[in-house]
C-alpha cells in the first residue's frame, strides 16, 4: 500500500511535520495561559504584544489550518495529482506555516497585514492551488 504514495514522501511528512508542531504548541499555550491564571481553555485578552496571547493565537491557527491541508494534500495524492507539484506545494504550505509561527511568536511586525498576513496568504494559496489539482485530477 505505501508503494502507492511513495512519490509522496514530502508531502506526507510536511503533513506529520504540521501535525507535530501543532502538538508541541498546545502544551506551551496551556502553560502560558496557567500562568497568567486562565483556566484551562480560556483565551487570554487580545493584546497582541502579550507573548500567552501570541501563543494561544498561534496554536489556534495551527489547528484551524490543518483541516484544510491535511484534505487537500491527501484528496490530491489519493485523486493521482501530480506528485512534484503536491509535494511542492504541500512542503510551501509547511514552509509558509512555520515562518508564520515564528513572525507569530516573536511579534514581529504589525497584527495585520504585517509579515504574518503574507506567509499566511502563500500557505493559503498553495491549498487553493492544491484543492484545484485535487478537482481537475477527480474530474
Amino acid at each position: 500500500m505505501m508503494e502507492a504514495f511513495a512519490a509522496y514522501s514530502h508531502a506526507l511528512a510536511s503533513l506529520v511535520i504540521f501535525t507535530l508542531i501543532i502538538l508541541a504548541l498546545a502544551p506551551f499555550s496551556a502553560l502560558a495561559k496557567g500562568n497568567k491564571g486562565l483556566a484551562p481553555g480560556a483565551t487570554p485578552e487580545q493584546d497582541y504584544s502579550d507573548k500567552a496571547y501570541r501563543l494561544n493565537r498561534a496554536h489556534l491557527n495551527g489547528t484551524e489550518t490543518l483541516p484544510a491541508f491535511a484534505i487537500t494534500t491527501i484528496v490530491a495524492m489519493l485523486a493521482g495529482a501530480s506528485p512534484f507539484w503536491v509535494n511542492f506545494l504541500a512542503s510551501a504550505v509547511l514552509v509558509s506555516r512555520i515562518a508564520m509561527l515564528v513572525v507569530h511568536l516573536q511579534g514581529i511586525g504589525k497584527p495585520h497585514s504585517g509579515a504574518r498576513s503574507v506567509f499566511y496568504v502563500l500557505g493559503w494559496l498553495c491549498m487553493v492551488v492544491l484543492s484545484v489539482m485535487a478537482l481537475v485530477a477527480i474530474l
